[in-house]
């Protein structure tokens, strides 16, 4: 009866940590055409450098990947909404109210070659502002809203 009680409430745990999402200062590199970097890799972005934004993986032995700012041709935000139903039905039919929001950054770019590149990173909750701040001051571009309600999140701007 124990051993089973535990099995549950091991895997209930481990359950909960898979749906959470990234960590809260993490982005997670979705897509895109930048050369070296796997879908759906995990890992920080350093805003730190006056003269390029660098994505560096968590996964060991994945080469850090860096966009010059001067070469960032436009930027775009949006977010996806959504429900945290799976975390929901294991922990409290209450969390069914809350909302789950999905932040996501688009930089094109070209590389030193002068090929048009792009990468979609999902931002982290607590790095959202900062880092959309950030890479539009120091590439000089304007940050794009996908919509309206992305727009208002961040508090306006000049968007679309």
């Amino acid at each position: 009866m124990k051993k089973s009680i535990t099995t549950v409430c091991l895997t209930l745990v481990a359950t909960v940590t898979l749906l959470a999402g990234i960590g809260s200062n993490k982005a997670v590199y979705v897509g895109g055409t930048m050369p070296g970097l796997a879908e759906k890799t995990e890992g920080r972005l350093d805003t730190t450098n006056d003269l390029q934004l660098t994505f560096a993986p968590d996964k060991v032995g994945m080469p850090a990947v860096s966009i010059p700012y001067a070469s960032v041709a436009e930027l775009e935000y949006g977010q996806k909404a959504g429900r945290r139903v799976g975390v929901a039905v294991m922990v409290s039919p209450l969390a069914l109210f809350s909302k789950k929001r999905n932040h996501y950054m688009t930089i094109s770019y070209k590389d030193a070659g002068g090929k048009a590149q792009a990468g979609v990173f999902e931002l982290g909750k607590d790095i959202v502002r900062t880092t959309l701040k950030i890479v539009e001051t120091r590439s000089g571009k304007d940050l794009q809203y996908q919509d309206d309600e992305a727009r208002k999140s961040i508090g306006g701007g000049k968007g679309k």
